[in-house]
């Protein structure tokens, strides 16, 4: 394996090409736009700069410094056990998603406030919003659960002025109910995206932070907690990550017109299949599945159309007004 030069970041290049995040973490850049890393930074065996990942407090800062020098986010929090995502990973989504709204816009990727955007349990993060609407100009609405997650999601948006104009933020009225209730009647949308819950149970994911914590190289007699957080909301739903695919499927069919695309990540490689029957139960017209890598981890995107070839092309070359 070739050794990096001191200090220099690590390229990520199987990251999506418009990916800020491909040639790594710039440490000098972050820690200068953002002091506060300063003190979570030290240098490992290669003798480059990197962070303890397994310190939620250190991976939060990074967050902090990687939105403030890359998507010019000031003021940026999350509360205590929240979800804290990698953002070189909600990127790609985002990279992948515009790719994807590109296909049917003569291979032109779309930009500005007239492509609608629905994030589906935004978190307490917000993170795919500000990434999408940085990149790309898009208008957001990011729907919720969690109440306390909402009221933070909320706090951000409040806070950078920018995000004003872009991003809003609607109550989910019942864990069930995936887009009843969000999408209201008449309102089109270019876009759904959604990081689902993947655990069956509380129990299981509890032991997913614990498999996470020893990979990490710390002594299993520590009291396992996920390294980027996450609520009950957020880590597990009853089922698992499978049956709240098998929901979103039958649950975009009544909305079929006012989605140019449904998209989710998938996690479990077998639950592409569970999804793709689930799917076609529903009568859509096109399933795609788009392959994802940050380093090890592999992850896929698989996203869905009711819409014919001919509805596509129009709605993909149109610009909407909600």
């Amino acid at each position: 394996m070739a050794v990096q030069e001191p200090n220099q970041p690590e390229a990520k290049t199987n990251m999506h090409p418009r990916n800020k995040h491909r040639e790594g973490y710039d440490f000098k850049a972050l820690i200068k736009a953002t002091p506060a890393l300063r003190p979570f930074v030290r240098t490992n065996e290669y003798d480059n700069f990197t962070i303890n990942f397994a310190d939620p407090e250190a991976v939060k800062m990074l967050n902090k410094a990687l939105l403030q020098y890359h998507y010019g986010i000031s003021h940026w929090d999350i509360p205590e056990g929240f979800l804290c995502p990698p953002i070189p990973g909600r990127a790609d989504y985002i990279h992948y998603a515009a790719d994807l709204l590109a296909s049917v816009n003569e291979g032109v990727v779309r930009k500005g406030r007239k492509v609608h955007v629905l994030d589906i349990g935004v978190g307490a993060n917000l993170v795919y919003p500000i990434v999408g609407f940085k990149e790309y100009g898009w208008n957001f609405v990011g729907s919720e659960l969690d109440l306390e997650a909402m009221a933070s999601a909320q706090s951000i948006v409040e806070q950078n002025s920018q995000l004003k104009v872009a991003v809003e933020l609607r109550q989910q009225g019942k864990k069930a109910d995936i887009f009843k209730g969000i999408i209201k009647p008449g309102e089109l949308f270019d876009l759904t995206i959604c990081n689902p819950p993947f655990h069956a149970s509380a129990k299981e994911a509890a032991a997913g932070s614990a498999r996470k914590w020893d990979n990490l190289g710390l002594r299993k007699d520590k009291q396992p907690i996920l390294n980027f957080g996450g609520q009950n909301t957020e880590l597990w739903y009853p089922g698992g990550e499978a049956a709240f695919l098998k929901l979103m499927a039958a649950q975009s069919k009544p909305f079929e017109k006012q989605v140019l695309w449904f998209t989710t990540l998938v996690s479990k490689k077998e639950n592409l299949r569970v999804l793709y029957n689930a799917l076609q139960k529903e009568g859509v017209k096109d399933v795609q599945t788009i392959n994802m890598s940050q380093g090890q981890k592999v992850s896929r995107i698989m996203a869905w159309t009711f819409l014919t070839p001919v509805e596509q092309q129009d709605r993909g070359k149109r610009n909407h007004d909600l």
